[in-house]
């Protein structure tokens, strides 16, 4: 038997070895969406699956959520990372003590709405009283109603809300078991499909002084302290998937449809190009997608703080920051 030679160089390569760095893990991100999935959410499904969370070393699980309530809390007590919330449901809950920012915007136009039907049609808002709204306890919506009721003078304590799953919304008035819904304008396609063509109403809160910023993506005080570059890339690969689904919507269906096959294109698809539209602006077409503006967002705190109720004034800046964005410009068909 020969004996064993080791060499000069093989103990040098051997000394070098546990110098030689491991494969980083990738960073996990529990990212709350605000609900069950509808088109608001096909682009954090393309960012999945064209692996923009994976070229950034971040591991993304989406959990659906039942609004912006829940998913605020979900994120204020660590259960999630990030999350998404309708804006005037994260400041009025600054108000109220949590430790939590709007880090990126969604939609740069307001979607807000009163669903009801054409047989008993809501129009304007002091058409509210004596009527059921239906929402579950955390939609924000339902949560913004008290400031939406002082704006235009609607006695709220003729409003009776009746809680609902957010699934549920669209049967409960059709089945005409509320006299109206509280949800976005984008919700039309499901509305349609099954009350019928023309048979729903809309009374967007917009076309009534409630133009504030809505759709967003927050991040706790914990996320933007110990993790900002997880944040800040979260963020971009997140509106990189946004900018995918402006420039190519159908491909991006095909995506959404293989990762929950579930949903339904016919409405699925009417209902994400509604969104879109929201965010086809000249904000976003100059700063890049998800950026906020000052005095708008501003405006929006000025509506909480007055008629929400909050139990201490909220400071415009201590709630939202463009600080972690990175910019992410409108594809050409968008500008």
């Amino acid at each position: 038997m020969k004996p064993l030679r080791i060499t000069l160089a093989a103990l040098a390569l051997v000394a070098l070895l546990p110098l030689v760095p491991a494969a980083q893990a990738p960073e996990k991100v529990t990212f709350a969406l605000n609900w069950f999935p509808v088109g608001d959410h096909a682009a954090y499904w393309v960012a999945v699956e064209r692996g923009y969370y994976k070229a950034r070393g971040l591991d993304v699980a989406l959990e659906n959520s039942k609004g912006s309530g829940d998913s605020i809390a979900k994120v204020d007590t660590g259960r999630a990372d990030v999350g998404l919330a309708d804006s005037a449901v994260v400041i009025a809950s600054v108000g109220r003590g949590t430790r939590i920012k709007v880090v990126g915007m969604v939609f740069d136009k307001t979607p807000l709405n009163t669903w009801s039907r054409k047989d008993a049609p809501i129009t304007k808002p002091k058409d509210m009283e004596g009527k059921t709204v239906g929402a579950p306890p955390g939609d924000g919506q339902r949560q913004m109603f008290p400031a939406f009721a002082k704006l235009n003078g609607i006695d709220a304590n003729k409003v009776t809300w009746v809680n609902v799953e957010p699934a549920a919304k669209v049967p409960a008035l059709a089945e005409k078991r509320v006299d109206s819904v509280a949800d976005y304008t984008t919700g039309l396609p499901f509305y349609e499909k099954a009350m019928g063509k023309g048979n729903a109403v809309m009374m967007p809160w917009a076309s009534f002084g409630f133009d504030m910023y809505s759709m967003s993506i927050m991040a706790s005080e914990k996320t933007m302290k110990e993790r900002p570059k997880v944040l800040r890339d979260f963020l971009a690969a997140s509106f990189q998937g946004w900018r995918d689904v402006m420039d190519n919507p159908k491909s991006a269906l095909e995506i959404f449809k293989k990762r929950v096959p579930e949903i339904d294109l016919s409405i699925i698809e009417p209902n994400m190009m509604m969104g879109l539209e929201l965010m086809k602006t000249e904000r976003y077409a100059k700063n890049g997608i998800g950026w906020m503006d000052e005095k708008k967002m501003c405006a929006s705190v000025d509506l909480v703080n007055t008629y929400m109720g909050v139990p201490a004034k909220v400071d415009c800046k201590a709630v939202f920051t463009n600080e972690f964005l990175t910019k992410v410009e409108l594809p050409a068909s968008m500008r």
